[in-house]
């Protein structure tokens, strides 16, 4: 553990640079704080303590990467990150060996909006030194903010394999599995990171979304409030609690906290268009009609509708003719301009879901989790977004989801479809097959069920079961649509067939 007065080290010559360089190297094994600014300012704290016992023997340190270093830490505790670049640039000449150098260069380039060079510095420090918990946090917040979900994750979850206690690794993953719609896991992992002492109010913001989306609202009520503690002016905190406040019908708290943020980013379209959605619900038209001028909305068009009578889309009738053109470009377009306009509205966000399904699943994950979010109880957005999942092979979640779906719509077909789908990669056999049973007794003609039956019965090892699904498959498959799984079936019922009469496969029970 790090103490208040770091052991200070002399240097009596050049030579005493390499030890400091190892000496630093032990740092990383140190339970250092997570920030970049955070390391630097230790940083400079211990080199500041050697700086008189080095100055005489080195001059000006141009030839010595030690004091590059520490002139690089210099200019980046001031904000001065380009001349911090060129320092630690110089230093990573000279010793190319250097992960601390490494390590500041990416933080300073993300300073400077860098980020390709930035990676590439974190990539550096983590070939240097793989047990360090920093570059691999570093490296996967940058992927992640670069929409890079994927490539990130696997640096985060080494990041929490050498230090689980990093607060920037899981803050960010905690973010990613919200986003991904697993709010169970970004709940856990956002609980984790408020447990650290200097847990920023950003964490506590995820970590009340989390437990919000998972219908825990007296725990994140008391996660917003705790994040505006730390941080009164958090525009995501005020912009969370406004909504937990709209959705109880405490208009007049909503409002105050919709102002409070505005307060803080002046001017900004999407907390005017939440605050404009608010003075509506509150009847309050007066303020509706001044926020719709400033918003640029006419007041003949605010209450136009789309599809639904029932729900109301702020936009011009225009706009919303072209979120309903057939062709996906235009509809997207348009859909997403009258999202910044009705950032609420959980039919826009499962129409663009629905949108992307098929060429960009991430995508349609994301709008169909935020209108699932926002409207839990609406049975299709829930089923799109298990769909979704389902593409996504997050069969585990999707599962859940639709099991408790058709709890409630027991009819709902494409639920009882997504859920056979799920259930089946999941290996989940003995409750898939009564799911492709349900299908077919809607939709008799449905002969590739009988298909998943059989290979369900056959992967249990109910082989005779597993035959008469395959003879029933090939007995109604339509071979313009099924050519493949019947090749697939005529190669296995030989040795199938040899199987039963071995007296192979698990018997039924008389």
């Amino acid at each position: 553990m790090l103490t208040s007065n770091p052991p200070r080290v002399f240097f009596h010559d050049a030579g005493d640079s390499q030890l400091m360089i190892r000496w630093l190297s032990r740092l990383r094994a140190l339970a250092v704080p997570v920030t970049a600014l955070s390391l630097s300012l230790f940083c400079l704290t211990l080199l500041a303590s050697t700086a008189k016992g080095q100055t005489d023997e080195l001059g000006d340190g141009s030839a010595d990467p030690v004091k590059l270093f520490e002139r690089g830490q210099n200019a980046h505790a001031h904000g001065e990150f380009a001349i911090a670049v060129d320092f630690y640039q110089q230093a990573l000449k000279l010793k190319p060996e250097f992960p601390e150098a490494q390590f500041q260069l990416g933080s300073a380039l993300v300073s400077l909006n860098r980020l390709p060079e930035a990676e590439a510095a974190f990539k550096h420090a983590i070939e240097q030194r793989k047990d360090w918990s920093l570059p691999y946090a570093s490296l996967g917040a940058l992927l992640a903010r670069d929409k890079r979900q994927s490539e990130a994750e696997p640096f985060l979850v080494q990041a929490l394999k050498l230090e689980p206690g990093n607060l920037l690794a899981l803050r960010t993953l905690s973010d990613l599995r919200f986003r991904a719609g697993n709010a169970k896991e970004a709940a856990e992992l956002a609980k984790r990171a408020t447990l650290q002492p200097d847990a920023p109010a950003s964490t506590w913001v995820i970590y009340a979304m989390a437990e919000r989306a998972l219908g825990n609202k007296a725990e994140a009520r008391t996660s917003l409030d705790r994040a505006l503690q730390l941080e009164p002016t958090n525009v995501a905190a005020l912009m969370e609690r406004a909504d937990e406040s709209t959705a109880d019908g405490n208009f007049e708290a909503a409002i105050a906290d919709l102002k409070a943020a505005e307060k803080a980013k002046p001017n900004d379209r999407f907390i005017l268009s939440h605050l404009f959605d608010v003075y509506q619900r509150s009847g309050n038209t007066t303020e509706a009609a001044r926020l719709a001028q400033t918003l640029g909305l006419s007041q003949t068009n605010q209450q136009q509708s789309s599809s639904s009578s029932e729900i109301k889309v702020v936009g011009t009738p225009a706009e919303i003719e072209a979120a309903n053109d057939p062709d996906p470009a235009k509809a997207r377009l348009a859909l997403e301009k009258l999202l910044e306009k009705n950032p609420r509205n959980a039919m826009l966000l499962a129409k663009l879901g629905a949108s992307y399904r098929t060429d960009d699943p991430k995508r349609s994950l994301e709008f169909y989790g935020r209108a699932n979010e926002l409207d839990p109880k609406n049975a299709d957005y829930a089923v799109g977004y298990s769909a979704a999942l389902v593409q996504a092979r997050q069969f585990a979640q999707a599962a859940q989801l639709l099991s408790q779906v058709i709890a409630a719509e027991p009819n709902n077909y494409p639920a009882h479809a997504n859920f056979a789908t799920a259930l089946y990669e999941l290996k989940r056999f003995p409750e898939a097959i009564p799911q492709y049973r349900w299908l077919l007794a809607a939709k008799p003609d449905l002969s590739v069920a009988y298909y998943f039956i059989a290979t369900a019965h056959d992967k249990m090892g109910e082989l005779e079961e597993a035959l008469a699904a395959y003879q029933e498959f090939i007995a109604k498959a339509q071979p313009e649509l099924n050519q493949l799984e019947i090749e697939k079936v005529k190669l296995r019922l030989p040795s199938l067939q040899r199987q039963i009469k071995l007296g192979q496969g698990v018997k039924k029970k008389p």
